[in-house]
């Protein structure tokens, strides 16, 4: 609002000398309204139509006072217009060319196709775990919450190939595409992956036959949140505990944390058993499954099962505790083949 504050005085300032200048004309000259706004209004404008009466001695006098005072504030009315509003679209082009240069430096990023009311939830969720992503949507109005909330964003067609160039699709690590119609979806994984070949795709299907179009397009996974939420209403009937726990652990993370763990190429503990590891009794945590460098899922692995680099430990156990195993896992390097 401070912003406006010149264009505002400015405007009073006018309105004040316009209703001087009338009951001017009025009061020396005794014209009617009309005539005398008219007079007004072009000396102000300095447009120099003829008068419409000739004027008196005094009248003349006022006219001077009027062109002095009032012309100045009619500058500087559109002087402060015209500098909010350039000032304003500079700011805005300052704005995106910053936001462009974001962008464009995003490495290892998701991209996020769409922000309705999954794709909100999705990127807050993705913020909270501080992954790095960047938002298409076409949606002025959604793009305002998005601006509100500080994400990165392209107000573009998620299915046009250039949104996806801009968008860092060459670069990225995953897209997630949650737009309305499945047919778009379907549209963007293909677009997507002939962009990007090793790209990880999670899609979101509205009816249950676009699913396999979905997968044979190229996306790695595909969820219907329709068939998701049906199932856990059942098992929230049939196995409540089961639920319950799951609901504690995974979405609430009260107490406990189910979490990947990469071996890094630096892990302090690798190339060992699970028994030898010590990492229920060193981090007190347990290890539900381990997926080796080949592909292969171990679940409920024994207690001989080796632990290599490349492989990715599913583990349960409490989030400070998870953080510091993360650490000495070196999770975050990358094992050579």
């Amino acid at each position: 609002m401070s912003g406006f504050r010149p264009i505002i005085i400015a405007a009073l300032l006018f309105i004040i000398i316009l209703f001087v200048g009338i009951s001017g004309y009025m009061l020396i000259e005794g014209w009617p309204f009309l005539d005398a706004l008219y007079m007004t209004v072009i000396t102000l404008s300095t447009v120099g139509y003829g008068v419409p009466y000739s004027l008196s001695p005094a009248g003349k006098e006022f006219t001077v006072i009027l062109i002095l005072v009032g012309v100045g504030t009619v500058l500087y009315l559109f002087g402060s217009i015209a500098q909010v509003m350039f000032e304003g679209r500079l700011k805005l082009l300052l704005g995106r060319k910053a936001m462009e240069k974001k962008i464009s430096a995003l490495k290892n990023h998701y991209i996020i196709c769409g922000y309705g009311r999954i794709g909100q939830y999705v990127c807050k969720q993705l913020q909270e775990h501080k992954v790095p992503f960047v938002i298409i949507e076409r949606d002025s109005q959604l793009l305002q919450e998005v601006e509100e909330h500080g994400f990165l964003y392209i107000q573009e067609d998620a299915t046009k190939e250039e949104a996806l160039v801009k968008a860092g699709a060459k670069n990225a690590l995953g897209l997630i595409t949650v737009v309305g119609s499945d047919a778009d979806n379907v549209y963007i994984i293909l677009t997507a992956r002939g962009l990007n070949p090793s790209l990880k795709i999670i899609s979101r299907a509205a009816e249950e036959g676009a699913v396999k179009k979905m997968f044979r397009a190229g996306a790695n996974t595909v969820i219907s949140p329709y068939e998701i939420g049906a199932r856990k209403i059942v098992q929230t009937i049939t196995h409540p505990l089961v639920t319950d726990f799951i609901e504690l652990t995974v979405h609430r993370g009260i107490e406990l944390q189910m979490e990947e763990i990469p071996i890094g190429k630096e892990a302090k503990i690798k190339d060992v058993s699970l028994k030898e590891s010590g990492l229920r009794q060193k981090f007190d945590v347990i290890v539900i499954a381990i997926r080796k460098a080949s592909g292969e899922m171990i679940f409920n692995p024994s207690p001989q099962t080796t632990i290599s680099c490349g492989d990715i430990l599913i583990v349960l156990g409490k989030p400070d505790k998870l953080i510091e195993l993360e650490s000495v896992m070196d999770s975050h390097s990358v094992c050579l083949p």
